[in-house]
């Protein structure tokens, strides 16, 4: 090749490379995480909602990567070192909360008077490894507005990764106090607190009370009423949601107690719209509230109860709270457009934070339902196995439901919002499927998204953000 020759080339490469970003280009952050959202979670999901042809509204950001999620010392990761490897980009072990990789798991205990189950966390002050940074802390520092959504409890491992540490997820009790400004126990990382926190309500945040079930914090403490005397607006029903300002520096604490008793928020096929709100609709509030910020935000947004219905193997509750939790992105998308058209100051990151054992199963026929059975392309009959009972499109590499004799199964009954999914391996009662160790699927658009690209780590992303955000 030529001298001329190669100058042609290199102005060629320059002029069709990605045009740089300059760090802090996203005056705005917005992290959705879809709890266990798999590759075939969104597949189905799709075709479900939209048709083998359609496309799920996540998918139609730019930028595209490939995420590995194996933790420090675990090949399938759980949801607290996964998500704290987005928010901080450290690895840990599996239960660990923003910690560090020097920190072991040590699961809470009960108190003993009253009697409370993981009530005592027992993650020694020193001598455990450490607290590493969130992204969420570094746009507290940065002065930015700060925002958490989920349909979990607001105390579950990927919420509260973004503002607690802690040596293990089920110490919830002490996690819910980190996030009250100037009371025991609080992250004074958080200076003035999270400005909105929605999700799910659980007795982790309500004193002791001997007659109901769940009984509430053992030492007694009101937590939503300390957060009410800082300012916070509390909101537990679409009414209250509804009636919540969207002024400026507007503080939120909003848990919402329709649902089970565990404290999420309720399925979306089981959703009662005049009580509780969508996703969507919690999304766009915290816009409305966090945008007013001159120096921006961070808000992460999880649809928490995917993993729920897949741990279930609940396929049809799995890809309805995955289509909610896709909408609440076009929420989102459309809500920041009314003040940054372009997307040119507001980077929003999809991804999930592992993923589960389904499985879209069979050479199944075009135009046919995913929760169905799985009908052969070429004859349009129900494809069977050795024995001639028909089979689900959706499986599952292990759960509860493994009949020791498989019979036919009824066409109606498996796309019902109750059927649970069969599976290979039986491991016990119902919600014992575990995670899967697979790759999971991110999206990216807006300021700097250019950046999200080929097969990463997952502590890779939270660098690709902080460097986004200029934090």
């Amino acid at each position: 090749m030529t001298t001329t020759h190669r100058l042609i080339a290199a102005a060629l490469a320059a002029a069709l490379a990605p045009a740089a970003f300059a760090a802090g280009e996203a005056k705005n952050v917005i992290f959705f995480l879809g709890d266990g959202m798999g590759p075939v979670t969104t597949t189905a999901a799709r075709i479900w909602k939209y048709k083998e042809e359609g496309s799920l509204n996540m998918e139609t950001l730019p930028y595209t990567a490939r995420v590995k999620t194996y933790s420090l010392d675990a090949q399938t990761t759980d949801s607290a070192p996964s998500m704290a490897a987005y928010m901080t980009g450290v690895k840990t072990r599996n239960d660990v909360l923003a910690m560090d990789g020097n920190t072991v798991a040590i699961k809470p205990t009960a108190s003993s008077s009253p009697a409370v189950s993981n009530a005592v966390t027992n993650c020694p002050s020193s001598g455990n490894g450490a607290a590493s940074t969130t992204l969420l802390e570094l746009a507290v520092a940065r002065g930015q507005a700060t925002g958490v959504v989920t349909t979990a409890r607001l105390t579950h491992a990927t919420p509260a990764a973004t503002y607690a540490h802690s040596c293990h997820r089920d110490a919830e009790y002490d996690i819910a106090r980190q996030a009250v400004p100037g009371g025991t126990g609080f992250n004074t990382a958080l200076v003035n607190g999270v400005d909105v926190l929605m999700g799910g309500t659980s007795y982790f945040w309500h004193p002791y009370n001997a007659s109901t079930t769940p009984k509430g914090r053992p030492d007694g403490r009101d937590l939503v009423a300390e957060l009410q005397a800082k300012g916070y607006n509390f909101a537990n029903d679409l009414s209250t949601f509804n009636a919540v300002p969207t002024a400026a520096g507007t503080k939120v604490i909003a848990l919402f107690d329709q649902a089970i008793a565990q404290g999420h928020m309720s399925y979306e096929l089981d959703r009662d719209p005049t009580k509780e709100p969508s996703l969507a609709q919690m999304t766009g509030k915290s816009i409305d509230i966090l945008a007013k910020n001159p120096k921006g935000f961070f808000l992460m947004v999880e649809g928490g109860r995917i993993d729920h219905a897949l741990h279930g193997t609940n396929a049809a509750r799995a890809l309805a709270d995955t289509i909610a939790f896709d909408d609440a992105i076009k929420a989102a998308i459309d809500k920041v457009k009314t003040f940054d058209p372009t997307l040119a100051n507001t980077l929003i990151v999809v991804t999930a934070d592992h993923d589960h054992t389904m499985a879209f199963n069979g050479y199944g026929k075009r135009g046919t339902d995913p929760l169905g059975l799985n009908i052969n392309y070429a004859t349009g009959a129900p494809n069977t196995d050795v024995n001639g009972n028909n089979y689900t499109t959706l499986v599952f590499g292990n759960g509860a439901n493994r009949p020791a004799t498989r019979s036919a199964l009824d066409a109606a009954t498996v796309t019902g919002k109750d059927y649970l999914q069969e599976v290979a391996v039986r491991r016990g009662s119902a919600g014992s499927e575990t995670h899967g160790g697979g790759d999971v699927m991110l999206f990216a658009g807006g300021a700097a998204s250019k950046t999200f690209k080929g097969t990463i780590d997952n502590t890779k992303v939270f660098g690709l953000v902080k460097t986004a955000a200029g934090y």
